[in-house]
């Protein structure tokens, strides 16, 4: 039945992980230990589907659909979310440890089928409602509206992360942890996150039977649309049905438009993943009475006093089909510039995931560090405000520091430098342009 844990998956194994694909027989473990990082494996085959999307949406349309500020701005995010794992299994698998160690009331055999797919519908079954919970309760929804942030939807979009979101969610699979084991838990947790890459996608229509069943792109598309008809709607991770029962279903008619319904207009990440704390913690002083303020952490993000639970629906903007997403524009040489220091940051990303046992703590919280710095700094870039000039300079003193600790050997160093050159050539780049727009406007050349 269960077969030795594998340090890597194989090919096929790393296209079926997005699919739910892996059978028991490979996806069974006895210990949590034992249990693969299967999120960070998936990394190549994210990059080779999106590879797949844009070429598919060349030949549909003739034009490249992804959008590179906004695409950056969702991959930034999900790195950010992924961070917090560096050090250790976190808040969702830990208090889930914690309930079976102490309190589980039946030990389901781990090496059986039945618990395999009774911890598949668990999952899935918390998922919708934490997802749910998370638009219907608005310090939940402050966290889950950065995957909502985008205005496009691709495959990039499924990356789009909360880093908080987690330290809201993982309440509400505990009641597993009374009986089915923590290492077929954490399998099933992962495997239920990746299924929902894929479906971000709009080169896939309606896939016939399968959208009775299973959460497909047609029916996310609805989940990610900002107008009238698709708010609260579609909350399912792998399967629809849940939506069906609870009367959360709508299927996809009119043309969706994506995104916040008010945008947030910019690609920072951390503005992306905090302006809704920040609006919530606004509104709770400006508001009167103690148990509205309450309310204004704990009902929906649209409610006001003296308005239902969830808001009015008349109070949303209303959407034409005419909207058009946010997308500043900025010079060619500095969006190479960005993309070029974007994949260098994923390179040291991985290379910090890849050595976490091997180096300092230091070390790894400087990487950290730098990683932020470098994904905020881009952000600016990419709306090309003057405060990108100064970040990068403290980035590159973040480089000198980082190459100072003298942890910093192979592809990582190699990364770093190539990056700190940049960095540099960047700077001076910017001074120049600076210098001779200012000997223009006053005439001195």
């Amino acid at each position: 039945m269960v077969r030795p844990p594998q340090s890597n998956l194989s090919l096929s194994q790393g296209v079926r992980v997005l699919f739910y694909g892996l059978t028991p027989s490979e996806s069974t473990f006895s210990q949590v230990e034992e249990v693969q990082d299967y999120v960070q494996q998936a990394i190549p085959y994210f990059v080779g589907m999106m590879i797949i999307e844009l070429v598919i949406t060349w030949f549909q349309k003739g034009q490249i659909v992804f959008r590179l500020n906004d695409a950056c701005s969702s991959i930034s995010a999900g790195i950010l979310s992924r961070l917090p794992t560096i050090f250790g299994r976190g808040l969702e698998l830990s208090g889930y440890i914690y309930i079976w160690e102490n309190f589980r009331i039946y030990v389901l055999p781990w090496d059986s089928l039945w618990t395999w797919w009774l911890a598949f519908l668990g999952v899935d079954f918390a998922y919708y409602w934490i997802h749910r919970m998370s638009h219907e309760v608005n310090i939940m929804w402050a966290a889950h509206q950065v995957h909502h942030s985008s205005e496009d939807y691709n495959l990039s979009t499924a990356l789009r992360q909360s880093v908080l979101q987690k330290y809201f969610s993982w309440i509400f699979n505990l009641p597993m942890a009374l009986f089915i084991p923590p290492s077929i838990h954490a399998v099933h947790l992962q495997f239920n996150l990746l299924y929902q890459f894929w479906i971000h996608t709009e080169i896939i229509g309606n896939l016939g039977p399968l959208e009775l069943m299973l959460n497909t792109p047609s029916h996310h598309r609805v989940h990610h649309g900002r107008n009238l008809y698709c708010i609260d709607k579609n909350y399912g991770g792998t399967l629809i049905i849940w939506d069906r029962i609870f009367g959360t279903f709508e299927p996809e008619n009119k043309k969706v438009i994506y995104g916040l319904t008010h945008p947030i207009n910019t690609f920072e990440p951390l503005w992306t993943q905090f302006h809704h704390f920040i609006y919530i913690w606004k509104t709770f002083w400006t508001t009167s009475g103690i148990n509205n303020k309450i309310f204004v952490i704990f009902k929906g993000p649209g409610w006001e006093p003296g308005k239902p639970r969830l808001g009015c629906p008349e109070d949303l903007p209303k959407i034409s089909g005419k909207e058009i997403p946010y997308n500043h524009q900025i010079p060619f040489w500095l969006q190479v510039y960005a993309m070029l220091h974007f994949i260098f940051v994923l390179g040291i990303y991985l290379q910090i995931f890849a050595n976490k046992l091997a180096v300092s703590e230091t070390t790894i919280l400087f990487g950290i560090g730098y990683i932020i710095l470098t994904l905020t700094s881009i952000g600016l870039m990419m709306e090309n405000r003057k405060q990108a000039a100064i970040l990068e300079f403290i980035r590159c003193c973040a480089f000198l520091c980082l190459h100072e600790l003298g942890s910093l050997t192979g592809p990582f160093k190699l990364v770093t430098e190539v990056a700190f050159c940049g960095c540099l050539a960047f700077w001076g780049l910017r001074s120049i342009i600076k210098f001779k727009a200012h000997q223009w406007i006053w005439g001195t050349e």
